[in-house]
């Protein structure tokens, strides 16, 4: 009887499998590869780009040559296919699933995949495009496998290799540092819930090893590419947009009068307000102003910061694009230095808005109607997570729900800060979320967890 139960399982398993491949590359066959504006800085290694995707892309054209692409998006939708299986399994296997149940798990990964090609704005099946996020949404899939392993079965190599990905995550995009982060936290909760105070500083100082390990990374990439021992630059560009929306005009006046950073903001500030790009447009409703802000963020950037520190630098003469992109990026930085003081409560009301709308994209769409009861699932969830626990003692679904919860506000909060919350950026917690809500509910009916 047993044998035929691990039979069954065994096909079941496959079947599933087979199923998530035949859906993901139907779904190319049925959409084709997608090459869009940000696609090209991709396959040409940009500086303003992590290194893994380009790298990825890479290994593909020289090993394919011509309709490299092609491959990549099957070789994409394999690897979603299979991290979302990698992931279901788990998740049915630890907490005893039925078929009907596990089947439900693995639709939850499918929603935010139909979400992006047929409800937002941009309308890509984002497995099927050449960017970033469909090479991150499988590696998160084996992220979350192994950290989940971590916290439920306490295993050095599922610490191990939950770090492995984090890291591979972001090289792959900068956002996702987060996941080093989220990693960091849960295994110090659980250092500290098993009273192992001698060893809280292995995960900290593992951590930092990380990050330098990350940045050394990159700065020999892009010296590769580049000839330059350089980071990813205009990160810091990107956080002075949101913060030259916030500014009034008499903010430049802690910069002195006549310096290159007074020319800069007065010319900002100016093109800004004749563009109606600066938070004084953004109308009178919560609603109206984070949409404001999101519409005018990558017109003030590229319109208006890039293209006058770009216009000034190679005006200098001799200096080549990565030279310019290093010197707009240190301008920004001191200009943020001297101006997020002075305009720091309006840049943090923004910035409140900026998380809202992230919040709501993470598990559903902005709108009228859906952002105020999206709010409202989260206090359901968070709400029923902590009656478990404090009922139970124990949950092992409230401690996923805490994960998801753990990640959403780490993502939320960290794009917010340089840019506006799009569904593509917010993607990554969808499933996660609605998953350990489906695990909350079910024990609620007689789950065994």
């Amino acid at each position: 009887m047993e044998t035929v139960r691990k039979r069954k399982n065994l096909t079941k398993s496959w079947c599933i499998l087979a199923g998530l491949l035949g859906f993901f590359l139907g779904m190319l066959a049925l959409c084709g590869v997608g090459v869009y504006n940000d696609s090209e800085q991709y396959i040409t290694m940009h500086i303003h780009r992590e290194p893994l995707y380009p790298l990825f892309l890479a290994f593909f054209r020289v090993l394919c040559g011509d309709g490299y692409l092609t491959v990549v998006a099957v070789a994409q939708n394999v690897l979603t296919a299979v991290g979302i299986w990698v992931f279901a399994e788990y998740i049915a296997s630890h907490f005893g699933l039925r078929l009907w149940e596990e089947l439900l798990v693995v639709m939850i990964q499918l929603v935010p995949h139909l979400m992006t090609r047929y409800v937002s704005a941009l309308h890509i099946f984002l497995e099927n495009s050449v960017m970033s996020e469909a090479l991150c949404i499988p590696l998160f899939h084996f992220f979350l496998y192994f950290l989940l392993r971590m916290l439920f079965e306490n295993k050095l190599r599922d610490r191990i290799l939950g770090l492995v990905f984090a890291f591979l995550l972001s090289m792959a995009r900068g956002q996702m540092m987060t996941t080093i982060l989220v990693w960091m936290v849960l295994l110090l909760g659980q250092i500290i819930f098993h009273k192992r105070y001698r060893v809280l500083w292995v995960p900290v100082v593992a951590v930092a090893m990380v990050f330098g390990l990350r940045s050394l990374s990159v700065h020999i990439y892009n010296y590769g590419v580049t000839g330059y021992f350089m980071g990813n630059t205009y990160g810091q560009v990107n956080t002075l947009t949101n913060v030259i929306y916030a500014c009034d005009k008499e903010d430049g006046e802690v910069f002195e009068e006549g310096s290159l950073e007074r020319e800069f903001f007065e010319r900002f500030y100016a093109e800004a307000d004749a563009m109606e790009a600066n938070y004084k447009y953004g109308g009178d409703t919560f609603a109206e102003r984070a949409g404001h802000l999101e519409e005018y963020h990558d017109k003030l950037k590229f319109d208006i910061l890039e293209a006058d520190m770009s216009a000034y630098y190679f005006g200098l003469g001799e200096v080549d694009y990565y030279q310019q992109s290093s010197m707009s990026d240190e301008m920004a930085g001191r200009m943020l230095v001297k101006l997020l003081p002075v305009c720091f409560g309006q840049w943090l009301y923004d910035y409140v808005l900026l998380c809202v709308n992230g919040f709501v994209r993470s598990i559903a769409v902005v709108h009228p109607l859906i952002s105020p009861l999206a709010l409202l699932i989260y206090v359901a969830a968070a709400a029923l997570a902590v009656w478990q626990i404090w009922r139970k003692k124990e949950s092992d679904a409230a401690w996923v729900m805490g994960v998801a919860f753990l990640f959403i506000a780490a993502n939320v909060c960290a794009t917010s800060i340089t840019i506006m919350c799009l569904s593509r950026y917010m993607i990554y917690g969808f499933s996660l979320f609605y998953t350990a809500g489906f695990l909350l509910v079910r024990k609620v009916y007689g789950g065994n967890y």
